[in-house]
């Protein structure tokens, strides 16, 4: 177990930006195959994770390209940790808006504004198209043991976070070679 967590700890950023690319091929399969459109508190989940794969990708790519003499940077896993704990936060606040715990912001009940145009309305009247339902962040489409999307991803953006903490504190042992 001690030698697992050495190698996770060490090699941190390469599986968070796995986590993470794990968790927006999920968003983006229970949008595109469960047909569950994402309300604008969901999207603003994803973007976590788009700018955790882009720190996890640059640590990683640097450990390889040093060779990993010392591990990932441990920088990188500070930032990690910011940034999963900003998604926690997220999806936290949006997991009590399900739950009825406090009022979610107004901008959460409608569509994108910026979505309606001519051609588009030209086709709704003209009965060509489709209108597409209206997502409220309120609503849950989909739960797990009892639990929202919004709650599974705070449970692992909490979980990412701390582990991203474990790995920024790792002793030395784990993270230079043993000669």
């Amino acid at each position: 177990m001690t030698r697992l967590y050495q190698r996770l700890t060490r090699w941190w950023t390469a599986f968070a930006l796995a986590a993470s690319l794990a968790m927006l091929a999920a968003a983006h399969a229970f949008e595109r195959f469960g047909g569950m459109a994402p309300c604008n508190l969901c999207l603003k989940q994803r973007e976590v994770f788009w700018a955790a794969v882009a720190i996890a990708g640059a640590a990683t790519f640097w450990a390889v390209l040093s060779r990993a003499s010392r591990g990932t940077p441990r920088i990188a896993s500070f930032l990690l940790a910011a940034v999963f704990f900003t998604g926690a936060i997220t999806a936290g606040y949006h997991a009590g808006g399900e739950l009825k715990w406090w009022a979610l912001p107004a901008t959460c009940s409608g569509g994108d504004p910026l979505a309606f145009n001519l051609e588009g309305l030209s086709a709704l009247a003209a009965g060509t198209t489709e209108m597409k339902p209206v997502v409220g962040c309120g609503d849950v489409p989909w739960s797990l043991l009892g639990i929202s999307m919004a709650g599974w991803n705070f449970l692992i953006s909490l979980a990412l976070a701390i582990f991203s903490l474990l790995a920024a504190k790792r002793p030395k042992d784990a993270r230079a070679p043993k000669v």
